[in-house]
């Protein structure tokens, strides 16, 4: 039987093209149910306050960062969005002292200038290296702070930016945000097109793709817009540069941080439902999950909701 167009961007894969049994049974999903969805390799875990979550999520770059030494050097792959974490990272560091020195970071995607064939410059007001570097980097005391050929930013060369991946360093967590397509990073669902006309990539494809510049689906540009834009989606780069599900799999574990600021529930519902039963689908990118061995998706359970209907 054929897949389902999409509802809502007809060139495009998305979670819409899904049988509606699935995406039924998630939306149906409890507080408790979510819970009850941890198995091996994926935990999920509830915070009850946001200052409990972004503390929580500040800490797993410190003790990532606590592990590298000069000899076994540590590193962590951090999201723009959520960024409130990032702020509390430096005021940990600074007031425990914690020398980065040996400790490293990367990036997870950038903005794509199809013009200049580059990433855009830190100059631009969407761009992620300036948020890290203002909300956090430049924040951590000099005498503290990783020497700047540690930080590891996504650029047009990437090659570059891949060799940092492979040159002896531990990536000891990812973290990442979920979007409204159900992404992490910049990994969308692929445009509906060539070989992929009457089916999406399968899982073992997607899987493959390492960093790389991509197009970004409809729904990307307009949340980007409405959280970082004040809804300006003429601001908003139409392609990236983001790290692939192949760094993604290089990483000890992948944490992925459900404030309710960008997903919605049922979003947030129906990946952990995916990931838990083994369902991979690349029209759900995060759904991929399923298969690497260690996925923490964290809660905040203020922002979860529940999938009604309410008239505003």
């Amino acid at each position: 039987m054929p897949r389902k167009q999409s509802h809502i961007a007809p060139d495009w894969w998305d979670y819409t093209t899904l049988d509606d049994s699935l995406i039924n049974d998630a939306a149906r999903l409890s507080v408790r149910d979510l819970q009850q969805l941890s198995r091996p390799g994926f935990k999920v875990v509830m915070y009850d306050t946001l200052e409990d979550f972004y503390l929580a999520e500040a800490l797993e770059y410190i003790n990532a960062w606590r592990q590298s030494t000069a000899d076994n050097p540590v590193g962590i792959c951090g999201p723009i969005g959520p960024t409130e974490q990032l702020p509390l990272v430096a005021r940990l560091v600074n007031e425990l002292g914690i020398s980065l020195k040996t400790a490293h970071f990367w990036g997870m995607d950038e903005w794509y200038d199809a013009a200049t064939k580059k990433e855009v410059p830190i100059t631009h007001p969407l761009s992620f290296e300036k948020a890290d570097r203002e909300l956090c980097f430049r924040r951590i005391d000099r005498k503290l702070v990783m020497p700047d050929a540690n930080l590891h930013f996504p650029t047009a060369d990437i090659a570059a930016f891949t060799k940092t991946w492979k040159a002896g360093v531990r990536c000891a967590v990812m973290q990442g945000g979920q979007g409204d397509i159900k992404h992490w990073a910049f990994n969308d669902p692929l445009k509906r097109a060539g070989k992929y006309k009457s089916a999406p990539p399968s899982p073992e494809e997607y899987r493959k793709l390492g960093t790389r510049v991509v197009e970004l689906h409809p729904v990307t540009l307009a949340q980007n817009a409405r959280t970082s834009g004040g809804g300006n989606v003429t601001m908003v780069p139409k392609m990236a540069i983001t790290v692939g599900p192949k760094e993604t799999w290089m990483a000890d574990k992948v944490s992925i941080w459900h404030a309710g600021a960008h997903d919605n529930p049922l979003g947030q519902r129906l990946t952990a439902f995916m990931i838990s039963k083994g369902i991979a689908d690349s029209a759900v990118p995060m759904s991929l999950l399923a298969d690497h061995p260690n996925v923490q998706f964290n809660y905040f359970r203020g922002g979860i909701g529940s999938v009604a209907v309410e008239m505003h």
